[in-house]
């Protein structure tokens, strides 16, 4: 690997060059770049930009100039080669900074970068970055791992890009003397940037509602498929009735609060946990549209999809024997899922936020179907279900505090003892939220009519 590097140029993904009476325009929607009249040279480097061709600045220094220039301005993808073998490619989403003019010695990979496999190659990703790098030759992984022991010019280059582009830094405890970037997990930074629109984003043709799987995969229905054994009818509240008697939106807004003390000696009924999943969750309608089922429910939710299912864990409801159920939303009726002793591990990790290490009257699971979503979303469906899973909570917590009962929402669930106990593949159905709800003890305030 001493060999001297050379550097090939191409147009970045989703970029076009449009040359026209010597002039040239290039167009990354939204942005723009016009350059006007060029020389000869110029303009047919361009042209062969525009047709997929990797260029080489080669002798010619205003063509040198232009893809230089161009470069700088982020309109061009950067392979570097060694002898007739590609090692890696810069690929920006953006303009980058200036080039270093140093490089220190024993630079390291930021602990935010990630390096994986992407269509049959390794990609070099950085959620701050202003490109990846997509690599080639397995010992370009071995130097950006730090288990390369290769020297020489095209070392040097690489140790030179990487911190150019970012993905490296000056020493292993660089990141964790600044509060910025100490505060953030790896797995934070990422999910945020890459669930909203970025620098990332060139094109809306792999972000959003895309209904990517249309034609590959049939989508998911509406209604989860029963679980078996009994159903267990639930009381069905008259809303007309509810409209005249129930605390106003404002008693409820200003009345909430969570809940952490429970009373155990008059617990919740099943007739209050029929109503308040009535209130809540129940599926009000079904319609179909280009072969997708879509529902309405009391909570709003993107695309009228409706992932999320809800499962009660009981320990003490008047009425209800103990053990794990699913609520089928359809029926309005609860289902028998599991009693054993995965159930009582999820309600001991929910006891932790409760005072004095109470368990839970009842604990309501949240999960997600989240091939509902993920048929239809791009990078965006796991951010759109925990959005949807907060104005669930939301109105589980204004519902139980005009009912007169407790809740308070959870941090956390324990989602292996989920799907142990819901007998579901995570990559399917998994735990996304929970909140705990039951009879509050007398000193809690509330809103109940």
């Amino acid at each position: 690997m001493s060999q001297p590097t050379t550097v090939l140029y191409a147009l970045r993904p989703g970029a076009t060059c449009v040359t026209a009476g010597g002039a040239a325009i290039l167009l990354a929607p939204p942005h723009k770049e016009r350059l006007g009249k060029l020389p000869p040279a110029q303009l047919q480097a361009l042209k062969n930009l525009n047709a997929g061709e990797q260029i080489e600045p080669g002798h010619d220094p205003g063509v040198r100039a232009v893809l230089e220039s161009l470069a700088e301005g982020g309109w061009l993808t950067i392979t570097v080669r060694s002898g007739d073998t590609d090692l890696y490619t810069i690929r920006p989403f953006k303009a980058p900074p200036a080039r270093p003019s140093a490089v220190e010695q024993n630079r390291t990979l930021s602990k935010f970068a990630i390096m994986r496999q992407h269509k049959g190659q390794f990609v070099l990703e950085h959620p701050m970055s202003w490109c990846d790098i997509d690599i080639y030759d397995s010992r370009i992984v071995g130097l950006v791992s730090g288990l390369g022991t290769e020297e020489g010019a095209v070392a040097d280059r690489l140790a030179a890009d990487l911190k150019w582009t970012g993905h490296t830094v000056a020493d292993r405890a660089a990141e964790d003397q600044e509060f910025s970037t100490r505060s953030w997990g790896a797995h934070e930074l990422w999910f945020h940037r890459l669930s909203n629109l970025s620098e990332r984003v060139l094109t809306w043709e792999e972000f959003g509602p895309t209904r990517w799987a249309d034609g590959e995969f049939p989508p998911l229905p509406a209604r989860k498929a029963s679980y078996p054994g009994d159903p267990i009818t639930l009381y069905a509240p008259d809303i007309e009735t509810l409209r005249e008697s129930d605390p106003s939106i404002t008693a409820v807004l200003e009345d909430r609060v969570s809940c952490r003390d429970f009373d155990d000696s008059a617990p919740i009924t099943l007739e209050q946990v029929g109503e308040l999943l009535f209130r809540t969750a129940r599926t009000k309608l079904l319609r179909t549209a280009k072969g997708v089922e879509y529902l309405s429910r009391p909570y709003p939710a993107g695309g009228a999809v409706y992932e999320l299912e809800i499962y009660p864990v009981v320990r003490n409801v008047a009425g209800l024997a103990a053990g794990m159920y699913h609520y089928d939303s359809f029926d309005h009726v609860l289902r028998p899922v599991a009693d054993d002793s995965v159930v009582e591990r999820m309600l001991k990790t929910s006891s932790l936020t409760l005072s004095e290490g109470q368990l839970p009257q009842v604990l309501f699971v949240i999960a997600a179907r989240s091939g509902r979503l993920m048929w239809t979303y791009e990078q965006v469906p796991y951010a759109i279900i925990l959005k949807h899973v907060g104005v669930v909570l939301q109105t589980i917590y204004l519902a139980s505090t005009a009912m007169g009962l407790g809740a308070v929402a959870q941090g956390y669930g324990d989602t292996a003892a989920f799907n142990e106990a819901a007998k579901v593949d995570e990559l399917e159905e998994c735990n996304v939220g929970s909140i705990v709800v039951g009879s509050p003890t007398a000193e809690r305030p509330s809103a109940s009519r």
